[in-house]
This record gives C-alpha cells, structure tokens and sequence, in this order.
C-alpha cells in the first residue's frame, strides 16, 4: 500500500513528542481519548490526520503541531486500476442515529461497527458536552453512559452547528428535558432544508419545536400516542418521531414514513430496548412505546449502503474488477439494475447477515464495461426507490456511458450544480436549473486542481473522477470528505489507488 511521507513524518514528530513527555502509548491514548492501538497507526504514518486529530494531539502534548491551521489536501495520481477487494465500513447515518437513540436509555448503551468519522466526532463532542459519558473500548465500539441530569447550558453550540444532527435530539431528550434550545445547523450546503416534517410529526406527540432566528426552541406538554401522516418521508425525520414515540406508552402509527436504511437501524435498536415496532421497512411503522428505558443495551450497527455504491462508482471509473464485501444489498438492489441496462457487468454473491442479525448482506464484483445512457431520467425515491445519497454517484457511469443522461435531483437545490465541477475535467455537463443535470457521456476525463465544494457526495464524486483521470489531479480541503468516509485515502490505496495526504 503507498504511503504518504507527510503522514510518516507526522506520525514520527508525534512519537518523538510523546516520549520526551514519558508516556506510554497506552497513556498517550487515554487522554487523546483513543484505542493504543490508534496511537499505534499513528505513529507509523498508518493514520490520515484530520485538522481536528491533530488538534487534539496537540492539546495532549502541549506542542504545535505546523499542520493545525491549514487544510488537508489529496494529491491523486489518477489512472490505476483498483484490485482486489474492499471492506464496506459502518454506516455513517446508522451511526449518528443510533448515538441520538441511545439518549432514550437510563442504562449503559455499548454501541459495536460505530463509525470513526468527523460527523460522528462532532456528534459525540455534542453529547459529552451535556453530561454523557463516553468510551471507546476497541476499534469502532463504544460505551454510552447518560447522565442523571442532562445540562444544555454546557452545549458545545461550535459542534453543534457543524452537523444537522443536532435536529435529532428533539425527540429522545425531550423525555428528560421539559424545555431546551439547540442551535441551527450547517453540514452540507445544499441550500433551505426545512424542518417541517419534524415539527408536525413531533407536535402530534405532544413535543414541540419553536424556530427562532438561530436556534430551535423545544418544550415538552402533555405526552400521547398519535396517528401521524408525514409531512414528507424524510430519514431524519422519521428517526426523530421514532425516538418520540418509543418512549410513550401506547400505539404511535405513522404513516408515509421512509423504510430507508438508517430508519431500519434506529427500528431495530428499539427492538433491542423492549419496544415493539412494527412495520419496519414499509411505509407504516407502529411503535409501542414504553414507559422507561433502563438496562444495559448492546447492539451492532449494520454497513453503509451509500460507501459500497461509492466504491462501485470508484471501480468504474477506472475501469476495474473490484469486489465490493459486506454491501447490504437491499438498498442496491434498484441502483444495481440501473446499472445492469446501462450495460455495466457485475456479480452478487450469497447473502448473508450483517452482526445486528437483522440487514442483508452481499458481496458485488464489478468488471469492466461499456457503458450506453439510459432513455429515462435517474432520480431518487424515498425506499425502495433510488437512495437520495446515491444519486450523485451515477454521474461517473454517465460520464463513461454513450449517449445522454438526465440526473434529477429534485430534493436539494445546489448538489447537481456542484456536479458541474467535473466539466474542468473534461465531462461534458449542462445544468439545465439546480436540480437538473445533462451528461453528455463519453468525454476522457483529465487531472485538475479543484476544491471540495462543501457537499459530502459531490466531493466524493469528484475524487471519484480523480482516480480515473490519467494524470495528477489536486482535490483542496477535504474535510467534507473526512465527515463521512473513514481513513479513505489509505483504503483506496489498499485496493491499488495512489493518493498522497498533503497537510501542508
């Protein structure tokens, strides 16, 4: 696997720090708040630093370091093909989800396949900031222990605002608190993201959500179960009404409600609580909420759909057999056929189950193809239809694909226009509003400098386009690449792609 000699000597500088500072690895770890064998990783230039890891090691060593204040950059040596196979992490939505969840429980939460990515950080320095306790005990697990008293006057508001998360604390601690606020927040650009949905499902439940300038104003009445139609089946949404509704005795149905991958999860950690749900998967859930929640609860987050679908993209960018583990099938399925009438050649294999016991699981190999451009429009659809997060994903097929392509993002009004960023390499796209996006596919794509636009997916569709562009390309300040992709550089690498981390 190449390596990259700023994480070397980064990792060196760190090693020297420590021991002039007489601690071990093991003791440098627990104050870094970290596994030894993270520690280990670093040192030997087997970590990507991010601006915020390195903060924190700074902190610890009371020394710093040159890197803390600038951006971290990929340099991609574009045009190797990708072998093997990859390993699909844990589910970046499934994992914030379940963090918001475990507020429901009195008792201890062990969280396992938690993943370690900037989003969950600001998620867990949020949750720490208002009394909970958290350990990592080993790798991507956790220890969750909550607070007698929850105190939000300690908030961690710069946190908080760097990741819509924070929405999803409406519900679960609206059972311990009976008033708070919490503040508006960024995460990806994708222009005016409404809350409404959250309201009125939360409403119907006896919680209420008042929107101020900057913040939002939550306050607990009187509790009761209720029938609730949907505003519109957004993911986050149904998670929120979910967590509300676990924790009212009674029959809470909601109806036009997403059956979605990080919905699935939130469901069976209910289960696991004692709450029965009904109707996972389809577009009526029925909760029996409970009076209390208190015991030890331990319970495994299933894999990413939407990172297997990247490296589907990535093995098709640069014309590669990859073998893609642990993808959960069933929320590929519809992306998988797409593909299949577009020409592109693939195998899935026996499936099996995922550690929660309850997702599907498959292994993908994709092989090289032709590609031609569908006659129909490619767009998203709350499950079982197009995974929102994956639509951005099918530009690089376009791109590759004879004919043109329509991607219609019709849910958020700026990422199809971050895709046009792809054009500097040679893609031949054409915005026809911000939702609307031709392709005109067969065009070579060539190496370019370009900064991450401040949107997850687009910025990984272009580093997509990176590893297929013969040549050396720059992609600029990937932190919004770090929000949701583990250590991605280094296991691109593993699978034969060159790509140097630049912390200069």
């Amino acid at each position: 696997m190449p390596k990259s000699s700023n994480t070397e000597q980064i990792g060196s500088f760190i090693k020297t720090l420590r021991e002039k500072r007489g601690l071990s690895q093991e003791e440098f770890a627990k104050q870094l708040g970290t596994s030894q064998s993270a520690v280990a990783r670093m040192e030997s230039g087997k970590q990507n630093f991010t601006t915020e890891l390195l903060e924190k090691v700074s902190g610890v060593l009371e020394h710093k370091l040159v890197s803390i204040n600038n951006t971290i950059d990929f340099e991609i040596h574009g045009g190797k093909k990708l072998s093997g196979s990859i390993r699909t992490n844990y589910s970046k939505n499934g994992s914030v989800g379940l963090l918001c969840a475990a507020l429901l429980n009195k008792g201890k939460t062990i969280l396992h396949g938690i993943a370690r990515i900037e989003e969950v950080y600001r998620v867990i320095e949020i949750l720490e900031s208002i009394g909970v306790k958290i350990t990592w005990t080993n790798g991507n697990s956790l220890e969750f222990v909550p607070p007698k008293k929850f105190s939000m006057r300690t908030l961690n508001r710069e946190s908080a605002i760097k990741t819509r998360t924070i929405i999803m604390f409406a519900g679960p601690l609206a059972h311990h608190l009976e008033k708070f606020y919490i503040p508006h927040a960024q995460g990806c650009t994708l222009g005016k993201r409404s809350i409404a949905a959250h309201r009125y499902a939360l409403e119907s439940l006896g919680i209420t959500i008042d929107v101020t300038q900057k913040e939002y104003f939550i306050t607990r009445g009187a509790l009761k179960p209720a029938e609730i139609v949907m505003y519109e089946a957004g993911d986050t949404a149904i998670e929120n009404v979910l967590m509300g509704a676990a924790l009212i005795p009674g029959k809470t149905v909601i109806k036009f409600a997403s059956g979605n991958y990080m919905v699935q999860e939130i469901c069976f950690f209910l289960e696991k609580c004692g709450v029965k749900v009904e109707g996972i998967g389809t577009s009526t859930i029925t909760v029996h909420g409970v009076a209390e929640i208190n015991d030890t609860i331990e319970y495994h987050n299933s894999e990413d759909p939407i990172e297997s679908m990247m490296f589907i993209s990535a093995a098709i960018a640069t014309d590669s057999t990859l073998t893609i583990t642990h993808c959960p099938i069933d929320f590929l399925e519809l992306e998988l056929y797409k593909l299949r009438i577009m020409g592109q050649k693939y195998k899935i294999g026996k499936r099996y189950l995922s550690a929660n016991g309850r997702t599907h699981l498959a292994d993908v190999t994709i092989y090289p193809s032709k590609l031609i451009a569908l006659e129909d429009k490619i767009h998203a659809n709350p499950y079982p239809g197009i995974n929102m997060d994956n639509l951005p994903f099918f530009a690089i097929p376009a791109v590759k694909a004879k004919g043109q392509t329509l991607i219609h993002d019709w849910v958020y009004e700026n990422r199809a226009i971050y895709l046009t960023e792809l054009n500097r390499m040679g893609a031949d796209m054409t915005l026809a509003d911000q939702h609307r996006l031709y392709i005109d596919g067969g065009t070579a794509l060539k190496p370019a400098q370009i900064v991450c636009p401040p949107a997850l997916r687009p910025s990984m569709v272009i580093m997509i386009a990176m590893l297929g562009a013969h040549g050396t390309s720059i992609l600029r300040n990937v932190y919004m690449i770090n929000r949701g992709y583990e250590e991605i550089a280094a296991r691109l690498n593993s699978i034969g792609a060159d790509i140097k981390v630049i912390t200069s």
